[in-house]
């Protein structure tokens, strides 16, 4: 049986694990915002970053890959996701069902956001969002490189998220 992850952010461009299979996916009862604080890759414990997560909303649904992992990597992958997704216990692992593209339904193992952790922002104005990502600089880089690169890789694929548009282009007016 294969290990399915699903990708709604820096996974669908960076897995950092070896994918055997990516498809078009939608989770339901989740959607994809800026809804938590980051204090190590995109931002500081004294400048804090925004980075997305799913945050649960019964009738919603997030557009974004299901990546099966390479035969006999599995627990390799997962221990890697875990180290990247779990480093400060603001996501939950979850194993949800993902419907593909192609009409499959399969479980993958899901990161969102623990409502109750002292980093979720959920509900934040998107203009708010838009002035911490143009500024926020962490140990993988700058808050609005991790916006533009998934963004990009997102629309590559046909997704077409409003949020994420709209943060883009007044991200790039802030910061140019």
């Amino acid at each position: 049986m294969a290990l399915w992850v699903f990708g709604y952010g820096s996974l669908v461009w960076n897995p950092g694990f070896d994918v055997r299979e990516k498809v078009i996916a939608t989770l339901p009862n989740y959607h994809r915002s800026f809804c938590m604080r980051s204090v190590h890759h995109r931002g500081t414990h004294e400048n804090p970053g925004l980075v997305l997560a799913l945050d649960e909303e019964a009738g919603a649904t997030c557009q974004g890959v299901g990546l099966a992992v390479v035969d006999g990597t599995e627990d390799a992958t997962l221990e890697y996701l875990r180290e990247r997704e779990l480093i400060s216990s603001a996501y939950l692992e979850k194993f949800l069902e993902i419907r593909l593209a192609d009409g499959r339904h399969v479980e993958a193992v899901t990161y969102v956001v623990d409502p109750h952790h002292v980093q979720y922002c959920g509900g934040m104005p998107l203009e708010e969002q838009a002035g911490i990502i143009a500024q926020a600089h962490g140990g993988r880089g700058p808050n609005d490189e991790y916006l533009y690169n998934t963004a990009a890789h997102l629309s590559e694929l046909g997704i077409h998220d409003d949020d994420l548009e709209w943060l883009t282009a007044r991200v790039r007016r802030l910061t140019a």
